[in-house]
Parts: structure tokens; C-alpha cells; sequence
């Protein structure tokens, strides 16, 4: 389904064949206490399961990221406590973007919302800017940091905190080099948007 949607629109997935070892999917579906870099596979979902879609593409030499939770049937409270908190993190850290704000201040937003509500902030990945290139500078940090880098008109960056209801650390699959498991296995949910910073504030370029 990937394929054609992208067949369609005339876009490449970026993800595929990507990095080292080359990644196998056009997209990343990462399953419950999958972090993120999940691998597409024939296991159907069962009700209950949560499941992030992270979907980049290339078009017109321009790169574009994002990604969303689904949750599958009737889940959990825990399952929908996490979805929710991970989802307000993003958005409370998209409202602190504007000229003159600190790159720093997306870690605060995030990290306070969820450490509020009894989640914690994965520090083994980042956002990033993006544009020509699937990554670019700067890296956004997703906890508290120092980034005192100042936002200006014209940057695009991610904005994609993963959020977990236990341990915030992870550890990544040696079979496959990619898929990242929260080391408890407790669940993990990650929301993501390209956003823009404007003259006035920001544009979020990902939404639908």
C-alpha cells in the first residue's frame, strides 16, 4: 500500500534502503514496546496493540517526516495514557516555536509534560532538521538540555518525542540492526511533525 500511495504522489520513500545495514521497509511500524525503526512484517495486529506509523518521503528533492499513533480495538488505559501524553508533548513543545525561542525549550515542554504524567522521555534519539537531507543540523534534543540555539525563519525540523510508561532507555535488536525495544518492554508511543518557523511563529507542514 506504501508503494503505490508513493507511485502515486511521484514521491521515493526515504526510508528505504536507508543507513547501515540498509533499512528493508518504505516505512517504519513500531508496535507497542517497539521505540521506533520497526519493521514492517506479516504478524497481524490483534486488539489491544498500538502501533506508530512514521512515513518520510521525497519529493521534488524535498524531504518531508511524520508520523502518528493508531490504536488498534479497544486498548488499554495505560495504552491510551501514553498515546495521549506523547501526543501533548509534541503539540506543547510545537507552541513554544517562534523566532527568538531557544532550541532547548522543546526538551522542557516535553520532558515537564511527561514527567507530569508519570512517563519518561527517550534520550537515545532525536529529532532533526530536515529539508535536502533525510537529517539535518540541528539535532532536537527531546529532554532538558543546553541547546541554546535560537530559532530563526526558515528552519525545518521534527519535532518527535518518543514517550514511554516505563524506562526511558531502549536497546536495539542486534538481528536486524534497527528496531528499538524499550528495555522493560512496557509500552511506548511517538507522535511527529515537520514544522516550519515563521515569521510569526511556526507552520506545521505535516498536517492533515
Amino acid at each position: 500500500m506504501s508503494a503505490e500511495l508513493h507511485k502515486k504522489a511521484n514521491a521515493i520513500p526515504a526510508p528505504y534502503h536507508y543507513g547501515t545495514p540498509p533499512f528493508p521497509g518504505t516505512v517504519c511500524t513500531s508496535v507497542n514496546d517497539v521505540i521506533c525503526h520497526g519493521i514492517p512484517d506479516d504478524v497481524p495486529l490483534k486488539n489491544g496493540d498500538i502501533i506508530n506509523i512514521d512515513v518520510t518521503s521525497i519529493l521534488d528533492g524535498y524531504f518531508g517526516d511524520t508520523s502518528r499513533m493508531v490504536c488498534v480495538g479497544q486498548v488499554s488505559e495505560e495504552a491510551k495514557h501514553v498515546v495521549e501524553t506523547s501526543y501533548i508533548c509534541m503539540m506543547n513543545a510545537i507552541e513554544r516555536c517562534k523566532p527568538g525561542a531557544l532550541l532547548c525549550e522543546i526538551g522542557d515542554a516535553i520532558e515537564e509534560h511527561a514527567h507530569k504524567n508519570n512517563c519518561s522521555v527517550v534520550n537515545q534519539f532525536v529529532g532533526h532538521g530536515v529539508g535536502v537531507k533525510f537529517h539535518e543540523p540541528p539535532q532536537v534534543l527531546f529532554t532538558k538540555n543546553n541547546m541554546k540555539i535560537p530559532l530563526v525563519p526558515g528552519m525545518t525540523i521534527t519535532i518527535e518525542p518518543m514517550i514511554n510508561l516505563g524506562s526511558q532507555r531502549g536497546y536495539i535488536e542486534e538481528e536486524n540492526g534497527w528496531v528499538a525495544r524499550t528495555v522493560d518492554h512496557k509500552l511506548s508511543a511517538q507522535w511527529e511533525h515537520t514544522i516550519l518557523i515563521t515569521e510569526n511563529g511556526y507552520d506545521i507542514l505535516t498536517q492533515v
